[in-house]
């Protein structure tokens, strides 16, 4: 008697019921057919793992294990044509992934491991807070890059040229650096540095506006933009040392320079500012003084004459300040403190210096 076998699974007991009663049978075997994967998706990914992986095709059902290129992965059989896997860790390259069920094991389905990629360089590693310039990233593994991304945002295109190299569009962002990343099924890179910039710096006002040939002397540069400077030029002369208080204020030592003035200019990755004037100063020269002698009491008004006299700040009898008015580079006038009788040096101070005195001569009253 033939009879068809009904769906079933595993090692059954077979019966013949007639009239008569119920005959005992033999064991009847399901045999499985061996399981068949049709897709592996995603087919790649880090070779650090854990990441879930869907495995799709016929015959899943009581799947046992599965495999990557010989290593068994943690598995949720989800049905008898779907399992999802967690991928294990594994080196680069590619690997087979089976299925195994009562059935037997399935043929092998490529995936891929994909190490991080590496980013080197970036060029150039600067541009404006409107971004849109393109640049170049070097370094490795770019191979399906899915994402390049600069500092939290996101470029919106970009081309992978080959393993070693991607071009890209930069967004918005900044001012100042950010990280850039690239990501890839294998994960994210390491990081390089680009920087943001303002517009190009402005200066308005450099104080003081001069200062001694010799320099070392403090000035405070005021503008804007001026975050990110490299530079900061007394002429074609770059400050040694300058700090960067804020976008509108920069504080610089003078280096030094010839007698003259030059432009004082400031450098940041958006370019290079105007010029403002500063003066370098001898040490100034008095070579008269006009009359040379006046009353104890002072009073008298003095020419003084020589050179290097317009930036003058005081005009000492010895140790004693005296009121004064520039005339030119070369002449100012003076009004003489009272003091005792007798001679007294006569300077004249600027930021360039202290000249060498001249005698002055205070002259007590006549007797009565």
């Amino acid at each position: 008697m033939a009879a068809a076998a009904p769906a079933g699974a595993g090692t059954v007991q077979t019966t013949v019921a007639t009239p008569d009663g119920t005959g005992s049978g033999s064991g009847f075997t399901y045999v499985f057919a061996a399981p068949a994967i049709s897709s592996v998706v995603p087919n790649q990914g880090s070779v650090e793992g854990g990441n879930t992986v869907t495995l799709t095709g016929t015959g899943f059902t009581g799947a046992t294990s599965v495999s990557f290129g010989g290593v068994a992965a943690a598995f949720i059989a989800v049905s008898a044509t779907q399992v999802t896997a967690v991928a294990p860790a594994a080196p680069a390259g590619a690997v087979n992934v089976t299925i195994t069920t009562p059935g037997g094991t399935s043929a092998g389905v490529p995936y891929t491991y994909v190490a991080a990629p590496v980013l080197s360089g970036v060029a150039p590693a600067q541009g404006p807070l409107a971004g849109g310039n393109t640049v170049t990233l070097s370094g490795t593994g770019f191979t399906g890059a899915t994402a390049v991304h600069f500092g939290a945002n996101a470029a919106s295109s970009f081309t992978v040229v080959s393993p070693t190299q991607l071009t890209t569009s930069v967004p918005t962002g900044g001012p100042g650096p950010v990280a850039v990343t690239v990501t890839t099924p294998g994960g994210t890179s390491t990081q390089a540095v680009f920087y943001y910039y303002l517009g190009a710096p402005v200066l308005n006002a450099i104080s003081p506006g001069s200062g001694q040939v010799a320099g070392g002397n403090s000035v405070t540069l005021t503008g804007a933009n001026l975050l990110q400077a490299t530079a900061v030029r007394f002429g074609a002369t770059a400050a040694s040392t300058y700090t960067i208080v804020s976008a509108t204020e920069i504080r610089a030592v003078a280096p030094p320079g010839a007698a003259g003035t030059v432009p004082v200019t400031v450098t940041t990755p958006g370019g290079t500012s105007n010029g403002v004037t500063y003066a370098y100063l001898g040490v100034p020269v008095i070579s008269g003084l006009v009359p040379g002698q006046g009353p104890s009491a002072g009073g008298t008004t003095v020419t003084l004459t020589g050179v290097g006299l317009t930036y003058t700040t005081a005009v000492l009898f010895g140790a004693v300040p005296a009121g004064f008015t520039v005339v030119s580079d070369t002449q100012l006038t003076t009004t003489t403190p009272p003091g005792v009788a007798g001679a007294v040096t006569v300077r004249v101070v600027t930021p360039g210096g202290t000249s060498i005195g001249l005698p002055y001569t205070r002259l007590d009253p006549p007797g009565i």
